[in-house]
Order: structure tokens, then sequence, then C-alpha cells
């Protein structure tokens, strides 16, 4: 049986327009877990996912309560593994209860030097107004930036190097195990020199550390699932997507930073690390992904 890793992009758990609650992620989750049992029934699988509006919010409201208090983002990174982990496992077992399923809390070690952590570019939580995101840049010591709908707060989002629990995560698959995992990236850490493990205010990107994890386990197939059908030459210009591309031509490509640039990266990084390919799609084109229909294709 082939190891698919699945990344599961934050229109897994909120489409566009849709407000944060949670009926409307464990809708958009039963659809996801639907597909991803499909493929578990025929394939070895690996699930990880995105966290972007639900760190965010996790931070506003820790922020917002009685005495200003703050929570470090590796802390709510933790959180909110724990929370869309179990809503997918749940809703993985309801939809194929002959599997075993479970959820790993997952540390990310990032490089404290980064250069990310001074230009922080992360965007997190909910849309802003640019007057309301500058009050609250001054008011918090926040980073804000410029979002394709408004403004946003952005965080560090150094690289991931290395993942700590990848021997953990081997053994649950090779014991016939799905497996979910690097929630949100990961919960950033950095590592001392005596070996000890500090955590780290960051959100590391979820892609990057699919990568990262798809290559550790020697993945079959890296897919990264999102909202469009594929990786466009000219976004949203030009009507269908790419259907197959070697790394060259895509390092080429000018893709936006904040959406499909990262999973052009990550599928790079895959595809010349293993030699095998990496896809990218929508995620309700699960199935016809991992079966090499539809999507980018992604070749070393």
């Amino acid at each position: 049986m082939d190891l698919i890793v699945l990344a599961l992009g934050g229109n897994a758990l909120l489409r566009r327009g849709e407000r944060l609650t949670t009926r409307a992620q464990q809708d958009n989750l039963v659809r996801a877990s639907r597909a991803i049992a499909e493929v578990a029934r025929a394939h070895r699988v690996v699930v990880t996912h995105g966290s972007g509006p639900q760190v965010g919010m996790l931070a506003q409201r820790a922020e917002s309560a009685e005495g200003s208090w703050h929570e470090s983002l590796d802390v709510l990174e933790a959180e909110i593994e724990g929370m869309i982990g179990y809503l997918l496992q749940r809703e993985i077992r309801n939809s194929a209860p002959e599997l075993r399923v479970v959820t790993l809390l997952t540390q990310v070690v990032v490089d404290p030097e980064d250069p990310a952590f001074k230009a922080p570019s992360k965007p997190i939580g909910v849309v802003y107004t640019r007057e309301t995101a500058q009050r609250l840049a001054r008011e918090r010591s926040w980073a804000v930036a410029p979002d394709s709908q408004g403004w946003r707060r952005v965080v560090a989002s150094p690289d991931p190097i290395r993942i700590v629990e990848i021997e953990s995560i081997r053994t649950l698959v090779d014991a016939g195990h799905v497996v979910v995992c690097g929630g949100g990236g990961g919960v950033p850490v950095r590592e001392t020199d005596g070996g000890a493990l500090t955590g780290v205010e960051a959100v590391v990107d979820k892609d990057l550390t699919t990568s990262l994890l798809a290559v550790g386990l020697e993945a079959d197939l890296l897919c990264l699932l999102t909202d469009v059908r594929g990786v466009h030459r000219r976004w949203p210009d030009d009507g269908e997507p790419i259907p197959e591309i070697r790394v060259p031509e895509l390092r080429q490509l000018d893709l936006a930073s904040g959406s499909m640039g990262p999973k052009a990266l990550a599928a790079t990084r895959f595809a010349e690390a293993t030699g095998r390919a990496a896809v990218v799609g929508a995620m309700e084109e699960t199935v016809a992904l991992v079966a090499g229909l539809g999507g980018t294709r992604v070749l070393p």
C-alpha cells in the first residue's frame, strides 16, 4: 500500500466568506473526512491541516480576556492541534468505522535566528479594516499587513527544520493507523544546546511542515489540498490549471506568497528530495488527485 500524505488547507475547515464557528468547521470537516476515509481504505494515510483563522481567533480571545491574559503562539497551536485533530479523528472514524485513527501532538524545531523573526509575514486571525488593524497594532504590539480583503495580524513564520515526533508517526503508520499530525504547521519549538525544547512565538507554514514530514516518511505522494483546482500561470485570469509541471518551470512562476506560493515551494522540496510527484488541487477532488487525475502534478 502506498503512503499518501494529505495536507488540508484552511478551506477544509472554513470556506471563503464563512464565519468562524464550530458548526461551520464541523460541516466542512465531514466532507473532508469522507474523502480522506475513501483514500485510507486503499492506502496508508497521514493527514495535516491548517490553522490560520483558528489560531488568530484564539489569540484574539486571549488578548481580550480580563486582565489582558496573553497566551504564547506555541501553546495556542497546541490547542488548535487538539481541537481540530479531535474533529478530524472523529469524523474520519464516523465515515469509516473500520479505520484506526489517531491524532498526535507534533512539535517542529525551528532556528531562532531564522530571518522570519525580523520580518513577520504569516497572516493569522480575522480580517480588519486598516484603521482597526493599526489601532490593535499599537495597543497589542502586533505587526499587521494588508490582506486580500483588508488587514490582518502577521507573525513570524520560520522554516521547519525537524519534526520531533517523526519516528512516532512512522511507528503509528506502520501499525496501520491513519495519523492526524502536524496541525497548523506543528507547535514551533527551539532546541537548546543541552537538547531541551522550548516554545517559540511563531506559526510555521503548514505546507512546508507537511513537505518535511512527507520526505521524512518517504511518502509515495504528497497531496496539497486547497480551494482551487490547481496551480495557474496567471491566477485568476487563465481558466484552467496547469496539469503537469516540472520543478524548474514552477520556480519561474509568480505565485502569491500568502496562498499558492508556499504550496509550490512545498511541492518543489518534496519532488526534489524524493524524485516523486506532488500534486496540488481542490479538496473536493481528493480521491481523483490521489489516482493521478486532475490538479497540478509537480515533477522533479
